[in-house]
C-alpha cells in the first residue's frame, strides 16, 4: 500500500511539472524565398537548451515557465533573436524569416545518402544552388551551374546548356545522372538526361545538388561521373501565386521570351497542392552546321555549286536542309500532398513538356520536334519508411537527323535524278533519318531507415522497368532481338542498397555502402563504398572510396540505326575472318578521393577541396566501326541488317576497351566581406595517364596507343571568380569563367589542333579544314567569359532581375555540332501574390 501511495505521489509530482512547462514552436524560412530552412539551429539563450528544424523548417523547444530569448542561426543567413515570455503550461508561436548571408556549410542536402544531412558532413562532393539564387537570376538556372568547381559546363546552344563531370564528355553522354525529386529524368532508349525536355519550371526549385564523381550505391548504374538531383519545392510552406515574365535577346539580336505561373495553397492542416506551367520560346543562334559531301553524278563527275572549296578543290560544304532554327518549350506540372497524420504523408504529382529545338549528336545536328515527355508519381512516406511508384512516358513522331536526310536529299539529286521536291519528300528519310518514339518506363522504390545508438541504417530496394518503342525508326524491333514482345523492347533491371554510418564520437564516422543491380542484358554487377570523417566545429575532412558503372543504354544494346550501319551489341558479333566481337557490358569505375569542407577563418573564409584518383577500365567506346561482319549473336548478318545490299555487313557498334588512370582535384573559396557581400573562386585541374604498351588500350586499331583511343574530351585547367551582393533589397552578381583550350573527337565530330602526323577516321587533323564528313573548326575551349546578373526587389510583391550571360558577346566554341554561342541578356519581372 505504502509503495502505491508513493508512486501515486511521483506520478501526480511529474503530472504537475509537465502542467506547468511551456511551448516554443514555430517555422524558420527564408525571408525572400519562404522556403524552409532545414536544420538551423534554435538556442535558448544563456543555457543549453535548444533543437533544429525539421526537413519542413519547423521546431519545438520545451521551457519553464518564463521570459526567452530565442537565437536562430543558420550557415549562409544572418542570425535572428526574438524575445517570448511562456506562461504556465502555455505555447507561444514564433516564426522566424531570415535574411541570405553569413558562412556557407550547414545547409542540408540529401544527394550524398538519399537522407538529409548537413553539407558538411556529407560523404561527397556536392555543389548546391538554393532557390533564393535561382530566384534572383533572371536566365536558365542551369547557368548557375558553370560557376560551381569540378563542372565542365557547356553551352551547345541557346536551348541546350549542359554539363560533364570528370572527363570522357561525348556528344551522346549518358554517364551523369538526371534524378528529379527522387526519380530518374533520362530518356528510356537513350539514357540522355531529359535537360530542356524536363517539365519542372524554374520557380519550383527549391535547390540543385551536384555531385562530382560516383554516386551508384545509392542511386544505381549511370551515376558514375556524377549526378544533378533536383530538389522542387513543397507547397505547404511555399504559399502563394507567382508569376513570371521574361523577355529577352540574344547576341544575333533574336528575340526571347517566357510566360511562367506557379500556384501554391494549403488548404488545411492535411491538404495542399500546386500547379505551374511555362511557355519558353526563342530562336537558335544563326548558324548551319555545313554537310560535307563529294557531290558526283551517275558518271562520277564532280558537280553542284559548293558553298566553298577545300584545299584540295574538292567541293565540300552545303547548308543542313530545311534548317528549323526555332525554339518553344510548354511545361505544365501539378501536385497534391496529403497528410492524414503526423506519421503519414501521400504526395501525387505528375508534368508534361512538350519541346522543339536543336540538338547537337555525334553524326551532326537532330531537329526536334514536338518531343513530349510525361510522368506521373506516388511518393508515401510512413514513420521510418518511404515508397514510391512513378511512370515515365516519351514520345516523338516527327524528329529526325539534319545531317542524314541532307545527304539522302543530294543523293537523290545527284544520282536518282529526283526533282527537289521528290528529293525533300519521303525519299529523304528512307535511310534511316527519322526518329519516332513512344516508349515509356516504370520504378519502384521502397526505403527504410533506422537509428541503433551510434548506427545509422539506410537499406532500400528498386525495380525499374524500360519498354522502348522506336516504331522501326532506330531500334530493332523485330523476332531476331529476344527482348522483343511484339510491341516494345522490355527490359527489367532489379537493385538492393545498403548505407550504414556509424558515429564513433569525437567527430568521427565511419560510412559503409553497398549497392547489388541484376539486369536482363548484362546481369548482376556489386558495388561498395566505404569511407571515414572527421567533423570538427568549422569543417569536415573525409576519405572515400567508391565504385561506379556506366550501363549500356537500350540504343547501345539494341540500336538499329541508319539501315542498319549502326547496330547495338547486346549479343556480340562474329566477323569475316572469324574474329569474335563480345557483346558489350558495363563501365567500371573505381574512385579514391580526399577532401576537406569548412570555415578556415570563422564567419569569413570558407573552403572546399579535393582530390581524386580514378581507375576506368571497359570504357563504354563512341560508335565505331568493327569491320564486315557475318552474324550478330547467332543470326546470320543479312536477317538483322535492314541495308545488307548497301552495306554487305559493315557495321558500327559499341564495344568495351581499355583501363586508364585519372586524377584531379577541386578548390573553391568564398571570402566574406560582410554578410552581404562576398567573393568566390574555384579552381580544376584534371589529368590522365594509360599503359602505351597495353593493347587493349588500343581502341582505334591503329597499333599505337595516345589520345585518340582514350578520347578524355576534357580541359586540363579551368576556374572561375565573381563578386555576389544580396540584401533586402538589391542582389548583384559578377563571374569570370576561363576554360583551358582541349582537343575533343565524339565518334563523326572532331574540334582539334592540327596534329598532320595523325589521322581521324582516315583523314589527316587539320584545324580549320574538313575531316572526313565533318569540319574541325579548332579546339574547345580557350576563352574567358563574364556573366553578370542584377537584381531589386521592390517590395514583397513585385522584383525585376537583369542576367547577361557572355556579357560581352564573345563568339566562343564551346561544343561540337553546334552554333558559336554568344551573348544572352534577359530581363525578368516576378509578380508575388
Amino acid at each position: 500500500m505504502k509503495r502505491l501511495f508513493t508512486l501515486a505521489v511521483l506520478v501526480l509530482l511529474c503530472l504537475s511539472a509537465w502542467a506547468q512547462t511551456g511551448q516554443i514552436f514555430g517555422v524558420v524560412t527564408d525571408d525572400l524565398t519562404n522556403e524552409p530552412l532545414i536544420g538551423a539551429n534554435i538556442l535558448i539563450e544563456g543555457s543549453s537548451i535548444g533543437t533544429s528544424t525539421d526537413e519542413d523548417g519547423r521546431y519545438l523547444v520545451n521551457v519553464k515557465p518564463g521570459t526567452y530569448t530565442i537565437v536562430v542561426s543558420y550557415v549562409s543567413y544572418q542570425p535572428s533573436k526574438a524575445t517570448v515570455r511562456v506562461g504556465e503550461g502555455g505555447k507561444v508561436e514564433q516564426d522566424f524569416a531570415m535574411t541570405a548571408g553569413g558562412i556557407i556549410g550547414s545547409e542540408v542536402v540529401v544527394s550524398g545518402s538519399k537522407r538529409p544531412e548537413k553539407l558538411v558532413e556529407s560523404p561527397a562532393t556536392i555543389e548546391t544552388i538554393f532557390a533564393r539564387q535561382i530566384q534572383e537570376y533572371a536566365g536558365n538556372p542551369a547557368e548557375l551551374i558553370a560557376r560551381q568547381k569540378g563542372v565542365d559546363y557547356f553551352r551547345a546552344g541557346i536551348a541546350t546548356p549542359a554539363f560533364n563531370i570528370r572527363g570522357f564528355n561525348s556528344n551522346f553522354n549518358a554517364k551523369n545522372l538526371q534524378v528529379t525529386d527522387g526519380r530518374y529524368s533520362t530518356l528510356i532508349a537513350t539514357g540522355l538526361p531529359f535537360g530542356p525536355l524536363n517539365t519542372t519550371i524554374k520557380e519550383d526549385i527549391e535547390r540543385v545538388e551536384v555531385v562530382l564523381g560516383p554516386n551508384a550505391t545509392m542511386y544505381g548504374p549511370n551515376a558514375h561521373n556524377g549526378l544533378l538531383n533536383i530538389v522542387t519545392k513543397d507547397p505547404r510552406t511555399s504559399e502563394g501565386t507567382m508569376i513570371t515574365l521574361n523577355g529577352g535577346v540574344s547576341g544575333d539580336g533574336d528575340p526571347l521570351y517566357s510566360v511562367r505561373l506557379r500556384h501554391a495553397n494549403k488548404v488545411n492542416d492535411k491538404i495542399a497542392y500546386k500547379i505551374m506551367g511555362e511557355y519558353s520560346a526563342a530562336t537558335e543562334f544563326e548558324w548551319a552546321d555545313s554537310i560535307f559531301i563529294d557531290r558526283l553524278d551517275a558518271k562520277g563527275n564532280l558537280r553542284g555549286t559548293p558553298e566553298y572549296e577545300g584545299p584540295d578543290g574538292i567541293a565540300e560544304g552545303y547548308e543542313e536542309l530545311e534548317l528549323d532554327r526555332g525554339i518553344d518549350f510548354t511545361r505544365l506540372e501539378g501536385a497534391l500532398y496529403y497528410t492524414p497524420t503526423n506519421d503519414l504523408e501521400f504526395i501525387f504529382n505528375t508534368g508534361y513538356s512538350n519541346s522543339n529545338y536543336l540538338s547537337p549528336t555525334n553524326v551532326g545536328r537532330n531537329q526536334i520536334i514536338d518531343w513530349q515527355v510525361y510522368f506521373a508519381q506516388a511518393r508515401v512516406n510512413y514513420k521510418n519508411f518511404f515508397a514510391q511508384f512513378y511512370y515515365t512516358g516519351s514520345s516523338t513522331d516527327d524528329t529526325y537527323s539534319i545531317d542524314d536526310r541532307t545527304k539522302r536529299y543530294y543523293n537523290g539529286i545527284d544520282l536518282a535524278g529526283l526533282s527537289d521536291e521528290e528529293a525533300r519528300g519521303d525519299y529523304s528519310y528512307e535511310t534511316g533519318a527519322l526518329f519516332q518514339d513512344a516508349s515509356s518506363r516504370s520504378n519502384a522504390e521502397i526505403q527504410y531507415n533506422e537509428t541503433f545508438g551510434g548506427l545509422e541504417l539506410i537499406a532500400g530496394a528498386q525495380w525499374q522497368q524500360d519498354r522502348a518503342n522506336s516504331n522501326g525508326t532506330y531500334l530493332i524491333e523485330n523476332e531476331f532481338n529476344p527482348f522483343w514482345d511484339g510491341d516494345n523492347i522490355v527490359v527489367n533491371q532489379y537493385g538492393a542498397y545498403a548505407h550504414l554510418t556509424y558515429n564513433f564520437g569525437g567527430g568521427f564516422k565511419a560510412i559503409g555502402a553497398a549497392r547489388y543491380d541484376y539486369h536482363d542484358v548484362y546481369e548482376a554487377n556489386f558495388v561498395p563504398k566505404f569511407g571515414l570523417l572527421k567533423i570538427g566545429d568549422y569543417g569536415s575532412w573525409r576519405l572515400t572510396y567508391g565504385q561506379g558503372i556506366a550501363a549500356p543504354t537500350i540504343l547501345n544494346m539494341f540500336g538499329d540505326l541508319f539501315s542498319g550501319l549502326i547496330l547495338g551489341n547486346a549479343d556480340g558479333f562474329t566477323l569475316a575472318d572469324g574474329t569474335m566481337v563480345p557483346k558489350q557490358t558495363v563501365e567500371r569505375l573505381q574512385t579514391i578521393e580526399l577532401g576537406y569542407r569548412g570555415q578556415v577563418i570563422p564567419n569569413k573564409l570558407f573552403i572546399d577541396a579535393n582530390a581524386y584518383y580514378n581507375i576506368s577500365e571497359d570504357f563504354l567506346s563512341p560508335v565505331t566501326v568493327v569491320g564486315v561482319t557475318t552474324a550478330r549473336g547467332d543470326q546470320p548478318i543479312e536477317d538483322v541488317q535492314s541495308g545488307f545490299g548497301a552495306y554487305g555487313g559493315l557495321v558500327a557498334t559499341y564495344i568495351n576497351f581499355g583501363l586508364v588512370n585519372t586524377y584531379g582535384a577541386d578548390f573553391s573559396a568564398t571570402y566574406y566581406f560582410t554578410p552581404e557581400f562576398s567573393m568566390t573562386a574555384n579552381y580544376s585541374y584534371f589529368d590522365w595517364s594509360v599503359d602505351e604498351d597495353n593493347a587493349e588500350n588500343d581502341f582505334n586499331g591503329d597499333g599505337v596507343v595516345n589520345f585518340l583511343d582514350i578520347l578524355v574530351n576534357a580541359p586540363t585547367n579551368k576556374g572561375g571568380i565573381g563578386l555576389d551582393y544580396s540584401d533586402e533589397k538589391f542582389s548583384a552578381g559578377l563571374y569570370a569563367r576561363w576554360v583551358e583550350e582541349f582537343d575533343y573527337f565524339s565518334s563523326f565530330q572532331i574540334a582539334s589542333r592540327s596534329y598532320p602526323d595523325l589521322t581521324y577516321r582516315g583523314r589527316p587533323i587539320i584545324e580549320d579544314a574538313r575531316s572526313a564528313d565533318t569540319y574541325n573548326y579548332g579546339p574547345l575551349g580557350g576563352f574567358v567569359t563574364f556573366d553578370l546578373n542584377l537584381g531589386y526587389r521592390f517590395n514583397d510583391r513585385y522584383q525585376l532581375n537583369l542576367s547577361a550571360v557572355n556579357l560581352f558577346n564573345q563568339e566562343l566554341r564551346e561544343f561540337t555540332a553546334a552554333a558559336p554561342t554568344r551573348g544572352i541578356y534577359t530581363l525578368e519581372f516576378r509578380i508575388s501574390l
